[in-house]
């Protein structure tokens, strides 16, 4: 396919990019700093700002499919920021035609109980809060445009670099931990969940996570 990634020099957007790469699909990664992003076959790096809705659809135009691993923890208003290149992202993708948008969503939307998500939760750490509910705002709107084909993957609690094992877990709205109480998942392993669906999509219009 002919792939689209936002956020394509990120922690997880670093990931999906080599898992489309391996796979033989044709990347067009678009970042902010375009310069930072390592040369290889099939990838083509490209300045995107996701405030410019409509320079966005120019370089989002004869996409198969725009993943966007955007995030704003780096602004001061994160929750905010989030929310302006969600906005900023569904116009664009909807003015440019491409039929599918696949999101990098958090963790902290996931419920660990009826009606409790693990960001309301009085152990969730305060730094990471304002993102964790950034990205519950994201998948609010996600669930608001009913003309797009969209997915989010929420991974699990704890995301970190390890091994491409391709054996997990898949699951809903609810947090999955394994039978020590433990939420984990490798960033690899999260590339190649993303990957899967949108090579068979199964989660269309509709969040789901993953964990060991």
């Amino acid at each position: 396919m002919n792939i689209a990634l936002l956020g394509a020099s990120g922690y997880i957007g670093s990931a999906l990019r080599a898992e489309a790469l391996a796979r033989g699909h044709a990347v067009t990664a678009l970042v902010g700093r375009p310069e930072r992003i390592p040369a290889a076959p099939n990838l083509t790096a490209r300045r995107a700002d996701v405030l410019d809705a409509d320079g966005l659809a120019q370089l989002l135009r004869g996409h198969d499919a725009v993943l966007s691993a955007f995030s704003g923890h780096a602004q001061d208003d994160v929750r905010g920021y989030y929310m302006q290149g969600m906005r900023g992202i569904l116009a664009a993708v909807r003015t440019s035609g491409v039929p599918r948008l696949l999101v990098v969503g958090g963790a902290g939307s996931l419920e660990v109980a009826p009606g409790k998500q693990v960001v309301d939760g009085p152990d969730f750490p305060a730094q990471w809060k304002a993102s964790a509910e950034g990205a519950r705002d994201a998948l609010n709107l996600l669930r608001d445009t009913p003309d797009i084909d969209w997915t989010m993957l929420s991974p699990a609690a704890m995301i970190s670099p390890g091994q491409r094992t391709g054996v997990f877990r898949l699951g809903g709205d609810q947090l999955l931990v394994d039978a020590n109480g433990k939420s984990a998942i490798s960033v690899e392993d999260y590339a190649v969940a993303m990957l899967d669906e949108l090579a068979q999509p199964m989660h269309g219009r509709a969040r789901f996570t993953l964990a060991y």
